[in-house]
């Protein structure tokens, strides 16, 4: 198999003619040119950032590597599981994976700890566990959530029909699906009346962004189903990815490019026919598939009147971007192992169990106590880690941060924003260490280095428009919309990424295969 990297825009032109041009090379995207690259389509994939893999890259600072977007995954460790299939056939099997163990996440509201155990038998007996008297609704919601996944595959599946079939069997395809489209907290009430219980089975709602009155319930059970069998790391980093989806598409004759950046999608008589880059060249290709965010794609890849004529602006009206965030990178020079790390991840919460009163207060008040607090220990979970980075250890920890709070430092450099934002940042930096230290006090006077992003290096490095992490908001709205699907009016223009299917890595990488099955008119499932 080819070992070559991938290319910079600026230094090899692209004089090859492909069959398709991928926008963006987040997940979404290198998938959707995987399945096509197996299908013998030469396919070009290109990046405006200097780093491929959107949030599957890792950031690197002072010898310490952090993933951006890959804290967890469900499902891989199981070989005939559907997302472990795919990604098997996109790397021909050379990523892999290393579990996390018997606990994959650790809930804290102030000196309460409950935790996620691998497995649903494990799961919900560990629960009966904490809440004895509620046994009954610990089954009926575990049930629930197994339903409500089986319901969705139609409702997925439908998106990949051409339109005119989807409209004749769509609304049968999609009813199932959207009986449980209520808010999760809707959903959860109905389940028990116990405050407690419901915020420990919502805890995870940093996964998806929103808290329990705005979520679907559809995306709530989406992420629990995803995780109730134990949770995997990617052995050698988050990195590695894209790293091995590379090879596969190269070896089809396709390419992917770094620092290139898009301006605008060609369109002809409604039909897309390449890409117009920054520097004014032209890339021309019988097929054209954003992975760029349907905000992106729709206001700032096709032209405004074109927009306006085909009533995509509409449609956009229709959705909200999704919730911003700040990570505080930091490192540490001892090993996990002197420093006792462990794999489960940590959700750090106030204590009266109340997940939407504390956003709330919190989004009014900056200052007020932060509603969630996700810590992440990449460099216990992988386990090559201690090969490339020996005596060192990396954790990450992020809460919310809407984009409202670094408007007006909108339009300032990276690096270059002032000492105002830096002395903000450094702030929030000191309230997210010390909710570390509060559950691992070892830690405290050993942190080496830490660096804090916000919304604007979302907005720098990802091109999301408000620095939103999950694209759009998974509300019950979100759902119900059918134009968020492969296809767009546009001939020849197919949308991909967790837009039109779901948030996270899983969501992403299903997006591609819906996008190639739709292009292709073709069920890719049955080949995996």
């Amino acid at each position: 198999m080819s070992k070559k990297k991938y290319k910079s825009y600026a230094r090899n032109e692209v004089t090859e003619n492909y069959d398709a041009i991928v926008i963006g090379s987040g997940i979404g995207g290198m998938a959707t040119a995987g399945y096509l690259s197996k299908q013998g389509k030469r396919v070009v994939v290109l990046e405006r950032n200097y780093t491929p893999g959107g949030f599957t890259q890792v950031f690197k600072r002072k010898d310490y590597e952090w993933d951006v977007g890959v804290h967890y995954i469900g499902e891989v460790h199981r070989e005939n599981s559907m997302i472990r299939r795919q990604f098997d056939y996109l790397t021909d099997g050379q990523l892999k994976w290393a579990e996390m163990g018997e606990v994959y996440d650790k809930m804290f509201f102030g000196d309460e700890v409950y935790e996620f155990r691998s497995g649903t038998e494990a799961f919900k007996a560990q629960m009966k566990a904490y809440f004895p008297k509620e046994a009954e609704a610990i089954d009926r919601y575990v049930d629930l959530i197994y339903e409500t996944q089986r319901s969705q595959r139609g409702f997925f599946m439908e998106k990949a029909l051409p339109k005119f079939i989807g409209n004749f069997l769509g609304r049968r395809m999609r009813k199932g699906a959207l009986t449980n489209n209520r808010t999760t907290l809707d959903v959860m009430r109905e389940l028990t009346d116990d405050p407690k219980l419901i915020a420990v089975l919502t805890g995870q709602f940093g996964d998806y962004g929103l808290s329990p009155s705005q979520s679907s319930f559809m995306i709530h059970a989406m992420v629990v189903k995803h995780y109730f069998n134990g949770a995997n790391y990617p052995v050698g980093g988050s990195s590695r990815i894209f790293e091995t989806m590379l090879p596969p598409i190269q070896a089809a004759g396709g390419e992917v490019f770094i620092t290139a950046e898009v301006l605008e999608i060609m369109v002809k008589n409604n039909k897309a026919i390449g890409v117009k880059m920054e520097d004014g060249k032209e890339i021309l290709a019988p097929l054209v598939i954003s992975s760029a965010g349907i905000y992106n794609t729709y206001q700032k890849l096709l032209a405004a009147p074109l927009g306006q004529k085909l009533g995509l602006n509409q449609q956009l009206q229709q959705v909200e971007p999704s919730v911003g965030h700040v990570c505080l990178y930091t490192g540490f020079k001892h090993s996990t192992a002197d420093l006792q790390l462990k794999k489960p991840n940590y959700w750090i919460f106030p204590d009266n169990y109340d997940h939407d009163k504390n956003i709330e207060t919190y989004l009014n008040d900056p200052d007020a106590e932060i509603p969630v607090v996700y810590v992440s220990f990449p460099s216990a979970k992988d386990p090559d880690w201690d090969n490339r980075y020996p005596g060192k250890a990396t954790i990450d920890i992020i809460t919310l941060a809407p984009y409202s709070w670094y408007k007006k430092w909108e339009g300032t450099r990276w690096h270059h924003r002032g000492d105002d934002y830096e002395a903000e940042k450094e702030k929030l930096s000191q309230r997210l260490l010390e909710a570390l230290y509060q559950r691992e006090p070892q830690l405290r006077g050993k942190v080496d280095y830490y660096e804090l992003s916000t919304p604007l290096s979302t907005q720098h490095f990802a091109n999301y428009q408000f620095g939103e992490l999950y694209g759009i908001d998974h509300t019950t709205k979100r759902f119900e919309q059918r134009f968020l699907r492969p296809q767009t009016p546009v001939k020849n223009l197919y949308l991909t990424g967790q837009d039109i299917l779901s948030c996270g890595i899983g969501g992403a990488l299903s997006s591609g295969l819906l996008t190639a099955s739709a292009i292709l008119k073709k069920n890719l499932m049955k080949e995996i």
